[in-house]
C-alpha cells in the first residue's frame, strides 16, 4: 500500500516569498539601514568566541539578560526564538489543538491562521471596519460569544499599520482574562511606537507578547525572537520549546548587538524618519495611506501599480487591492515615488 499524505497537508504549497534580484526591495518590512564596521567588529569577536563542538545555552540566558536590558523587562520573562514564527508555531501547538478556538483579524498576519490550522483548532476571523481599524466593543463581545482558547494579533498591525493604545488593549486583556481567554499580542513593530504592554505583563495572568529583531534592530538574517510573558506561562513555554532552539552563533551575535542600545535607537529614528517623509510625499502625490505607525505604510486601492514598480526592480507587497510599503533610504523612496507618479499618470 502506497503512502498517503494526510489531507491537512496534501494540498498545501509551500512558503513562497518574492525572489529574485531586484535594486529596490521594500517588500518584507526589513531595516535599510547597513551594519557598521563597529557592529561587524563586534560580530566577529562573538563568533570567535563559540565552542562549535557544544550545544548552546538552551536557556538563552545571557542572551535574554542583553534583550532584557533593552526591552526594560526581567529576563526571568522573557523566552528567546529562532525568529517569532517559532513562538506562534509552539503556542498555537501547546495551547490549541482540535477542540480549540482561535479568535483572530481577517487582515492581519496570515501566518497565525497557517499556524492554527496545523494545530487542528477551529479558527474565528474577526472583519475589521471599513477603515480597518479595530472595534474594541466587537472584540469583546466576540470573546465572550465564542469564549476562544487564544486570541492573537498583532499591534501595530502588520499589515495596515494602524495601532491599539495601551488603554485599548487593556480592555481587550481584562476581557479575555474573564473568557480564560491566552491573549496573544505580537509586538514585531512596536519598537517603533510607544503603545507596549511589556511593562505591565506580570499584571495579567494570560498575556503573551512577541518581540522580534528582525524589524527595528534590522537582523532579520538571524532569526531571532522573544516571547515576554509572566513566569508561570513562561516556565509553561520553556518546557515545551524544542531543546537548543536558538543557536549558538544567533546567541552571541544576538547578546552583542542589543548590548549596543543606541545603535538600534539611532537607527529607530532613522527609520521612523523616512517613514514619515515618505508618507507625507505618498499622500502629497494624492495616495490614500492608512497606516504608518511602523517602518511601512498601507496604501488603498494601487495594486495596480505593483507590475509598473516590479519591471522598475522595485519590489513591494501586495494584498488585494492594496499595496504594503516598506521604507527604504532617501534614495530608494525617490525612485519608488517617481515609479509611482509615473505609473499614475500613465494611467489616469
Amino acid at each position: 500500500m502506497s503512502f498517503i499524505l494526510n489531507e491537512k497537508i496534501r494540498n498545501l504549497a509551500p512558503y513562497d516569498p518574492i525572489s529574485g534580484d531586484y535594486p529596490i526591495r521594500l517588500d518584507a518590512n526589513e531595516s535599510f539601514l547597513p551594519v557598521e564596521p563597529q557592529e561587524r567588529e563586534a560580530i566577529v569577536r562573538a563568533a570567535q568566541e563559540i565552542d562549535l563542538r557544544r550545544y548552546p545555552d538552551h536557556e538563552a540566558r545571557t542572551l535574554c539578560q542583553a534583550a532584557a536590558a533593552f526591552y526594560g523587562t526581567k529576563p526571568k520573562l522573557l523566552t528567546a526564538w529562532n525568529g517569532t514564527d517559532e513562538a506562534i508555531l509552539l503556542l498555537c501547538t501547546a495551547f490549541l489543538g482540535k477542540d480549540a478556538t482561535l479568535l483572530c483579524y481577517e487582515v492581519d498576519f496570515s501566518m497565525y491562521r497557517f499556524y492554527a490550522y496545523l494545530s487542528g483548532a477551529s479558527i474565528v476571523s474577526l472583519p475589521k471596519r471599513d477603515d480597518f481599524s479595530i472595534d474594541i466593543d466587537a472584540a469583546v463581545a466576540a470573546l465572550q460569544q465564542y469564549r476562544p482558547q487564544m486570541f492573537l494579533f498583532s499591534n501595530p498591525c502588520n499589515p495596515t499599520s494602524l495601532i491599539l493604545s495601551r488603554s485599548e488593549v487593556r480592555k481587550i486583556a481584562r476581557a479575555a482574562e474573564e473568557t480564560g481567554t491566552l491573549l496573544v499580542l505580537d509586538e514585531a513593530y512596536m519598537d517603533f511606537c510607544a503603545e507596549s504592554l511589556l511593562d505591565e505583563v506580570e499584571n495579567y495572568t494570560n498575556l503573551v507578547l512577541l518581540r522580534t529583531c528582525s524589524k527595528a534592530p534590522g537582523l532579520a538574517g538571524l532569526r531571532l525572537g522573544f516571547t515576554c510573558a509572566n513566569e508561570s506561562i513562561t516556565t509553561a513555554l520553556r518546557s515545551v520549546k524544542s531543546p537548543y532552539n536558538v543557536g549558538a552563533l544567533t546567541q552571541a551575535v544576538g547578546t552583542a548587538l542589543l548590548s549596543q542600545p543606541q545603535r538600534i535607537e539611532a537607527g529607530i529614528a532613522e527609520i521612523r524618519g523616512n517613514m514619515d517623509h515618505l508618507t507625507q510625499e505618498l499622500r502629497a502625490l494624492g495616495f490614500r495611506v492608512i497606516g504608518s505607525s511602523a517602518n511601512f505604510a498601507f496604501i488603498r486601492g494601487i495594486a495596480g501599480a505593483f507590475d509598473s514598480l516590479k519591471a522598475r526592480g522595485i519590489i513591494v507587497r501586495r494584498f488585494g487591492e492594496h499595496l504594503r510599503i516598506t521604507t527604504g533610504n532617501r534614495d530608494e523612496n525617490r525612485a519608488l515615488l517617481a515609479a509611482l507618479d509615473d505609473w499614475r499618470n500613465e494611467t489616469a
